[in-house]
């Protein structure tokens, strides 16, 4: 374990790569992502529990505890087009813990996640929440119109579920009530100042 010299933003959560020995936290983790997509009325619902123990085996998942050992949050990784763009998708705070800044921690550590491991990918999402698009923003995330997101079915067959997916499909995929924004590594000018000010004190 490590832990950051930066203690100016120290939280008691622990919050690491998931593997597949937490695989019997989905069911737990499928629920709050549902929860959380139903009480926004918008959104693209849940996620099976055997895709998110799939995304903890592949190493493609963050999960945070309290110091007392319970799930506090998570966030797992979308490849999309060959590992041209990668989505932090399924992020959730279990209610008990939202307003510790923890949603900030697990975004900035599942923003990590998909540099190293796509170090070429642009990281993309789409959000109506007005927290997650100014912590986008501190990423370096910049808003993007849907031309420039991937063009995958699969991945716009997701918002099906939305009750917001008739306007998505009205105007031909090209805009919706959700804002697109993507970091492309390829700008220079993107460099996200959050991640050099407020990495997570428990790093394992």
């Amino acid at each position: 374990m490590e832990i950051s010299a930066d203690l100016s933003f120290q939280t008691d959560f622990i919050i690491l790569t998931a593997t597949e020995a937490h695989g019997g936290y989905a069911s737990q983790i499928s629920e709050l992502i549902a929860e959380g997509a139903k009480s926004r009325g918008i959104g693209r619902g849940g996620r099976p529990a055997a895709y998110l123990v799939q995304k903890m085996t592949d190493g493609h998942a963050i999960i945070a505890f309290s110091p007392t050992g319970q799930l506090a949050g998570f966030s797992f990784l979308d490849i999309w087009e060959g590992g041209r763009y990668v989505a932090n998708a399924g992020f959730i705070v279990a209610p008990a813990f939202r307003g510790q800044s923890l949603g900030r921690e697990i975004k900035v550590k599942a923003f990590e996640l998909a540099r190293n491991l796509f170090p070429e990918a642009k990281i993309f999402g789409i959000t109506t929440t007005p927290a997650v698009i100014h912590l986008n923003n501190s990423l370096g995330y910049v808003a993007a119109p849907y031309s420039e997101l991937p063009q995958d079915e699969k991945y716009w067959a997701g918002c099906a579920k939305c009750p917001y997916y008739d306007v998505l499909v009205r105007a031909n995929r090209k805009s919706c009530l959700c804002t697109g924004m993507i970091y492309d590594p390829a700008n220079a000018s993107q460099h996200g100042s959050l991640l050099r000010e407020a990495e997570p004190v428990w790093v394992r």
